[in-house]
């Protein structure tokens, strides 16, 4: 086996370790080939037994720890006190910085930089002022599990550092990628691979490489027991998956959630259109019958108190009205489309975009005008009462006439003007009443037509927008199938693939796991 769980970090690692093969008497003492287990399965590992190896110094010096974001800092520092040889970290504050006389504080210094924000012109001169008190700075960049351009501000701080003489040219690769919230969440699910991606075991050897923490007494003895014994886990954890497929089970579960959904989701975006046209149907439709009702009963209000020399200029009133009506439903319905789309957008895939133009602009309906009122035998019987009540009211009002002789030539002509007067008015009011009839059927008749009208609008535009949602599911639909179809079979290519080096794999790792028998 040739390849561990944590092989990816292990250029940061090299890049901890000393310069000088002569320095290293303690791992001198493993079997090569102990050694080169330990350096494929636990590179951390190896590169910190390897800074411990050093020298003997006598002491375990102070670490200065200079950070513009002290939770950061703070979380960092916890997280470096976990790990063994243990080191002391004291905060470096800006302001007692620049009231220390000392001119060389801390013989080392971690400058804790943001993966989020450019390093501020106040942190470099502090770095400054560090540097030219003697002290050497080891620089790492904290938080790169909530910030994905992180390289780039790694990069772009490299060069700020690099132009204040605080870095070597090219010296990127010196700046520590870690995350102290990666390592914590590691160490409670015990996942070995997420606690190198962390960086904290990376960064803890740089330090007790600059500051030779790991030399005194046997703690280079004990830092061998733990680096092996973290090795022989990390093996052991990697047989055990492979006895139980747990190498394979993500795998299996994808497979099995793409197959879930073989069809691309078409089968549920299709139910969730229909569902959501259907109920835009009835929200409009309801929405039609409304504002019918509210016009026709404005409508025939207006015509209870319509003077009778107003009735002809009423019906273009009345299509005034309906033209405005049918404005109001066309925004009415491009208004549903637009909530139809969203809510088809929201309950089908958020990288679905689903839209499409509103429907075209439509002249109103037509509002014809209402034809002569027909005279019946009702109107007929109306003016023969009407003539007989006035003749008979006139002869009523001329009676007291009689009682003078010299009057009665004119109780006749009397009698017959008022009796023709009030027959006419009898007449006229019973024609106000029967136009004002006239009209309200008129009126009804009109908004029936009307309502037909707009639903057909309302139906149109809705099977048009149904037209096109299906258009666009159907198509996202098969585009997903055949991303599922690929990746499906690339995840059985990858299953029989795993499956077949299974063998192979548990005898690399039991021959290594036997090697370290030997250290």
């Amino acid at each position: 086996m040739r390849s561990g769980p944590a092989t990816a970090t292990g250029s940061e690692s090299a890049a901890a370790l000393p310069e000088s093969e002569s320095a290293r008497p303690a791992v001198a003492e493993l079997p090569a080939v102990v050694e080169g287990v330990v350096m494929r399965w636990n590179p951390h590992g190896l590169a910190l037994l390897r800074a411990v190896a050093g020298p003997e110094s006598g002491r375990s010096p102070m670490i200065g720890l200079l950070a513009g974001e002290e939770s950061h800092a703070a979380a960092l520092r916890v997280e470096l006190a976990r790990c063994t040889p243990r080191i002391d970290i004291e905060v470096v504050g800006f302001e007692a910085l620049e009231s220390r006389e000392d001119t060389r504080p801390y013989p080392v210094v971690l400058a804790v930089l943001e993966a989020g924000a450019l390093v501020g012109a106040e942190f470099m001169a502090a770095a400054q002022r560090l540097r030219a008190g003697g002290s050497r700075i080891v620089f790492a960049l904290e938080g790169i599990h909530a910030h994905r351009e992180w390289r780039e501000v790694r990069k772009l701080d490299a060069e700020l550092l690099t132009a204040a003489g605080l870095l070597a040219e090219g010296g990127e690769d010196e700046i520590v990628a870690v995350s102290a919230r990666m390592a914590a969440v590691a160490r409670a699910s015990e996942d070995a691979a997420l606690l190198d991606r962390s960086g904290v075991g990376a960064l803890h050897t740089r330090l007790v490489v600059a500051s030779g923490a790991g030399t005194m007494g046997d703690q280079v003895e004990a830092v061998r027991a733990r680096v092996l014994a973290q090795t022989r886990q990390r093996i052991e954890a990697q047989i055990g998956k492979l006895c139980d497929g747990g190498d394979v089970a993500a795998l299996r579960a994808e497979r099995a959630r793409l197959l879930a959904v073989g069809d691309g989701g078409r089968g549920a975006a299709m139910a969730v259109v229909r569902n959501r046209v259907q109920r835009a149907r009835v929200e409009l439709l309801h929405e039609v019958g409304a504002r019918i009702r509210a016009a026709h009963a404005e409508l025939r209000d207006e015509i209870e108190a319509l003077p009778h020399s107003t009735h002809a200029e009423f019906p273009r009133h009345v299509s005034d009205a309906v033209e405005k009506l049918t404005r109001e439903m066309d925004h009415a319905i491009r208004s549903g489309l637009a909530e139809l789309c969203r809510q088809v957008e929201e309950s089908v895939a958020e990288e679905w975009h689903i839209s499409f133009p509103p429907p075209p602009e439509r002249p109103p309906p037509a509002v014809l005008t209402p034809g002569p009122r027909s005279r019946g035998v009702e109107d007929h019987l109306v003016i023969a009462l009407g003539a007989s009540a006035g003749f008979g009211l006139g002869r009523l009002a001329v009676s007291p006439l009689a009682l003078l002789p010299a009057l009665d030539y004119a109780i006749m002509p009397v009698g017959l003007l008022l009796g023709a007067a009030a027959a006419g008015w009898v007449v006229r009011a019973r024609g106000h009443l029967a136009h004002g009839a006239h009209l309200r059927q008129w009126v009804a008749d009109t908004l029936v037509d009307v309502r037909a009208r707009l639903e057909q609008r309302v139906a149109t535009a809705l099977v048009d927008a149904e037209e096109r949602l299906t258009d666009e599911v159907l198509g996202s639909a098969t585009a997903r199938m055949v991303e599922t179809d690929l990746r499906v079979g690339e995840l059985e290519a990858r299953l029989r693939h795993a499956v077949g080096r299974r063998p192979a794999l548990l005898q690399a790792c039991e021959r290594d796991l036997a090697a370290l028998e030997f250290a």
